[in-house]
Order: C-alpha cells, then structure tokens, then sequence
C-alpha cells in the first residue's frame, strides 16, 4: 500500500552492499556528512521516478571508488566484490573486469569514461547490465528499489 512505500528507500540502504559510497557520493564533502538538501537529494535520485540520466551520473561516481572520474580495473574489482559479497575467485573477478573494459571502453585507454559508462548502460533495457561470471548474474546498482518485508 501507500504507506509501506515510504519506507522503501531505508530499506534498500540497510540491504544495499554500497551504502557507504553512496552517501559519499551524495555528501558535498565526499566524506559522507550529508547536509539536509543532500539528504533529499540522494532519495530523490534512489526513487523509482528519478530520470535516466540523473541514475547514471551518481551510480558512475559511486563505482568511482578512487574518484579520479574514471571507472578503472580497481573500481571495477570493488564494484564487483561488492556486488557479489566477495564470492567470486580473484581469477572470475580479473575476467569480468577485463571484459566489461574491453567492450565498453571506447577509446581505448583501458579505463571508462563517463561517456563510455553511459553507452554500456543505455545498451541494456531498464537501465538494467547483467554481467554473467560464472553462474553469477550480476546487476548494476540502478534497478528498481526492492519491496521490503
């Protein structure tokens, strides 16, 4: 129902395995310390009606782990041990980061770009990525937010 809904965006933080980068991507100080409007902010962008676009700018800097505004071999590693919860071998890891650098990397320097990020994902309906390792799927952030119990 309609009140069961407002509790949707704390419940996809407590489960969500990126909570703390994204309140470091939110946070004006890119430290985590949300003031009020970046509090709203950050909620709106996690609704389900926030625009396309908008998802895409903040998931790139939340995968931006060394905020250098490139997604490199290292962010993607994270992203993926994140993802999975570190239940993929070091050896599935390397092969799902080389392969998503090889096939989204548009000018060929090894690292994405945000304009190469953008193309992987608009290539996928619903804003939705699988990347299959193994017998893992493995989904990018900016799905709809999950029903809570």
């Amino acid at each position: 129902g309609v009140s069961g809904s407002k509790n949707k965006p704390m419940c996809f933080m407590q489960e969500n395995p990126f909570k703390e980068r994204i309140v470091e991507a939110f946070s004006e100080d890119g430290e985590g310390n949300l003031s009020f409007n970046d509090f709203v902010d950050m909620f709106s962008v996690l609704s389900e009606m926030a625009p396309r676009e908008l998802k895409a700018i903040y998931a790139f800097k939340i995968y931006d782990f060394n905020t250098d505004n490139f997604i490199c071999k290292s962010d993607l590693e994270k992203t993926l041990n994140k993802l999975t919860r570190e239940e993929l071998t070091a050896e599935e890891i390397t092969l799902v980061c080389e392969k998503v650098i090889e096939e989204a990397d548009m000018d060929g320097d090894g690292k994405l770009a945000f304009a190469d990020f953008e193309n992987m994902i608009s290539k996928a309906p619903d804003f939705l990525r699988p990347i299959v390792a193994g017998s893992y799927s493995i989904w990018l952030w900016v799905h709809p937010l999950p029903q809570c119990p």
